[in-house]
C-alpha cells in the first residue's frame, strides 16, 4: 500500500519525474488503487489488515482476537517502513533535485496545509488536522465495515445463520462449499469498493492534511524521513515535523474504535 500510494505522491511532488505536477487526482486514485490491490490479493488470507487503527478498532469491539494484534501491528509498521524504503530507492535522484522541503516530506508522510512553518500556525494545524483525520478515518472504517458485512447477498445469509444461532461470518465458515462461493464474489466487489472509497476520501477530504487515515502509513515513513541523511534526500530535506506526528496516529485509532462500535451497535 505504501509503495504504491506514496509512490504516486512522489511521482507528483518530486522535481524531475514524468508525473510532476500531474495533480491531486493522480494521488487520490493512486492511493485508492494502493489500498484496493492488497485487499484483493490478501483479503482472503488475513482479512486485509493493512491499517493498525482498523485492527485495534475491531479488537476493542470484540471482532478480532487480541492474541493476533501484536503480530499484525508489527507487520503493518514494518511493512510501511519497507514500502517507503522502496519508494526512496526508486526516487533518490528526484529527491535530490527537489527544492521544497514540504514536497520531500509529503512523499513520506502527511503535512497540515495550514502549517506555514511558524509556531503560531501549529495550534490551528493540530486542531484542523485532528478533525479532518477523524472524520475521514471514521468514514473509511464505517464504510469498510458496511462494504464487507452488508455486501450484496448478506441479507439472504442472515436469516439462515440466525436459525443456527450464528453470525453470518460464523455460518459461512462452518457451511463452506457453495455458501463460500456465493460470498467470495460479493466480497471481491466489496474490496474494490474500499479502494474507491479511499480514493474518494483523498480527493474530497485530503486537502487539509494529506490525509493519512492510517497510523502505519504516516509514522513509519516519517521515521524513515528522519533517519535518512541529506546525502540521500538532498540538501533541502527539512525537518520531519514530529510535533504533528501524533495526530495521524491518534485520530484514526479513535475514529476506528467509534466507527466499528457504532456499526456493531446498529447492524450486528
Amino acid at each position: 500500500m505504501v509503495l504504491l500510494g506514496n509512490g504516486a505522491v512522489a511521482n507528483v511532488e518530486l522535481k524531475g519525474t514524468k508525473g510532476r505536477a500531474s495533480g491531486w487526482l493522480v494521488i487520490g486514485f493512486g492511493y485508492g488503487f494502493a489500498v484496493m490491490m492488497p485487499a484483493l490479493m490478501f483479503g482472503s488470507v488475513s482479512g486485509n489488515h493493512i491499517n493498525p487503527a482498523f485492527t485495534l478498532g475491531l479488537a476493542v469491539s470484540g471482532l478480532f482476537d487480541w492474541t493476533y494484534v501484536p503480530g499484525y501491528l508489527i507487520a503493518q509498521f514494518v511493512g510501511a517502513f519497507i514500502g517507503q524504503s522502496l519508494v526512496v530507492l526508486g526516487h533518490i535522484p528526484y529527491f535530490r533535485q527537489t527544492d521544497n522541503p514540504n514536497n520531500i516530506l509529503g512523499s513520506f508522510s502527511t503535512i497540515p496545509a495550514i502549517d506555514d512553518g511558524t509556531e503560531e500556525s501549529r495550534r490551528p494545524a493540530l486542531i484542523n488536522g485532528f478533525i479532518n483525520e477523524f472524520i475521514g478515518s471514521f468514514v473509511l472504517f464505517f464504510g469498510a465495515m458496511a462494504l464487507t458485512k452488508n455486501y450484496f447477498g448478506s441479507e439472504i445469509l442472515k436469516p439462515m445463520a440466525e436459525q443456527y444461532g450464528l453470525s453470518v461470518d460464523e455460518f459461512i465458515e462452518q457451511a463452506g462449499g457453495q455458501v463460500s462461493l456465493l460470498t467470495s464474489g460479493s466480497l471481491s466487489v466489496a474490496h474494490i469498493g474500499i479502494g474507491f472509497l479511499v480514493a474518494a476520501l483523498v480527493i474530497s477530504l485530503g486537502g487539509p492534511t494529506g490525509p493519512a487515515l492510517n497510523p502505519a502509513r504516516d509514522l513509519s515513513p516519517r521515521l524513515l524521513h528522519h533517519l535518512l541523511p541529506e546525502t540521500v534526500l538532498g540538501e533541502n530535506k527539512g525537518d520531519s515535523k514530529w510535533w504533528y506526528a501524533w495526530v495521524p496516529v491518534v485520530a484514526p485509532i479513535l475514529a476506528s474504535i467509534v466507527a466499528v462500535a457504532l456499526f456493531k451497535t446498529i447492524f450486528m
